[in-house]
Order: structure tokens, then C-alpha cells, then sequence
């Protein structure tokens, strides 16, 4: 019986010894991408989703700001009610009606920035942003005839809200 052996070209066997090289780094890149990439992806995607998160509280802190500067806007336009007056006027019955619907639409932008900002344990950044809705909360309760209204304003409005800014006006009453 013959046997035939095949000759190999030395240059036959570079190519097939490359070639599994090739096959053995793209398997190895593979790996690369598994290992450091996956995490990497996942770290980014992390970072563009809290970037997102602050743009949208950004956002919507904006959004109840403008509205307060039009609630500004609106009070100016009744400064017949003497609405910053920190002592309560004699006003006919329908300055009285338009002062309480007034502070229907303070009380309904306080409970909505109240709903959207607050959290028991804000970050520094919700903090800092909820901060400054806390100090109008302060400087309307602060006004006698506003915390006089509030039990008639608080009707049907969130538990929580009502039971925050019941705290501050009763704060407000003891520091005047």
C-alpha cells in the first residue's frame, strides 16, 4: 500500500497560520467589546439618561416659574386687592371674589409645583430648584388674610400639600 503525503508550500502554511490568527483576534476583539465595551455602553446610556432627567426638571421647574410670573403679571393687574399687603384690606364683595379666585390660582400653581418637584429625599439639585417655590410659599403665607383663606383653598387638594403648607403658614404666624 502507497502512501500519499501532500506537500504543503511553505507559504500554503503561513496563510493558513495567519488566518487562524486573524479568526483567533477578531474572536479576541469579541471579547474586548464584551468585557470593556457592554460596560461602557451601559455607562454612557446611564449618563445620558440622568442628563436627561435634569434637562426635564429643568424644564418643568421653568414651565411653573413662567406661571408664577404670570400669576406676578395677573396680580398687578388687580392691585386694587392689595394682594402683597401683608395686612388684610376692606374690600367690596367683588374684589373679595376676585382675591379669592386669585388665591385659587396660587394655591392650585403651589400644589402642582409641590406635586412635581418635592421628595422627601431631593437630591442637591431638586433641592436647590424646590427651595425657591418654599420661599413663596412662605412669603404668601406670611399674609394674614392668605392663611385666613386656606382652609377654604386646601378643599380637595392633596393630603401631603395641604398638610406642607398648613406647616408653613403656621410657621409664618408664629414668626410675625
Amino acid at each position: 500500500m502507497t502512501c500519499y503525503t501532500k506537500r504543503v508550500k511553505p507559504s500554503h502554511g503561513r496563510a493558513y497560520a495567519f488566518a487562524m490568527s486573524l479568526f483567533e483576534w477578531m474572536e479576541f476583539l469579541s471579547y474586548l467589546v464584551t468585557v470593556i465595551g457592554l460596560p461602557l455602553a451601559i455607562g454612557v446610556f446611564v449618563h445620558e439618561q440622568r442628563k436627561e432627567r435634569r434637562n426635564e426638571e429643568e424644564e418643568i421647574y421653568q414651565r411653573l416659574s413662567d406661571d408664577y410670573q404670570d400669576f406676578l403679571k395677573l396680580a398687578l393687574d388687580h392691585a386694587d386687592l392689595k394682594l402683597v399687603s401683608r395686612q388684610p384690606h376692606e374690600l367690596n364683595e367683588e374684589q373679595q371674589e376676585r382675591k379669592a379666585i386669585l388665591f385659587g390660582i396660587l394655591i392650585a400653581l403651589f400644589e402642582r409645583a409641590y406635586l412635581l418637584v418635592f421628595e422627601d429625599d431631593m437630591p442637591k439639585q431638586t433641592r436647590r430648584l424646590w427651595q425657591s417655590w418654599e420661599d413663596y410659599m412662605r412669603e404668601w403665607c406670611a399674609h394674614a388674610d392668605f392663611r385666613a383663606a386656606l382652609p377654604e383653598l386646601l378643599r380637595g387638594e392633596d393630603e401631603d400639600f395641604c398638610a406642607h403648607i398648613r406647616r408653613i403658614a403656621v410657621e409664618e404666624a408664629a414668626a410675625i
